[in-house]
């Protein structure tokens, strides 16, 4: 099966054009959430506290898999 390498620089794809590729692949543009987890990481860390679940969370968001 042939391949094609294509440089494309993401500078010059419309912001609308990328939002609506990700929605067609069922992926939630959700920063709100991730910016939140990372507060509350970010917040557990500092006062010494375990935040494994929220760190999991953070993958799972972000990478669509769980470890």
């Amino acid at each position: 099966m042939p391949y094609v390498s294509v440089d494309i620089d993401l500078s010059d794809i419309d912001t609308e054009d990328l939002i609506e590729e990700l929605q067609s692949r069922r992926k939630e543009v959700e920063l709100e959430v991730q910016n939140e987890l990372v507060r509350k990481i970010y917040e557990k860390r500092r006062n010494g506290q375990d935040y494994q679940k929220e760190l999991d969370q953070l993958i799972y968001e972000t990478v669509g898999k769980i470890i």
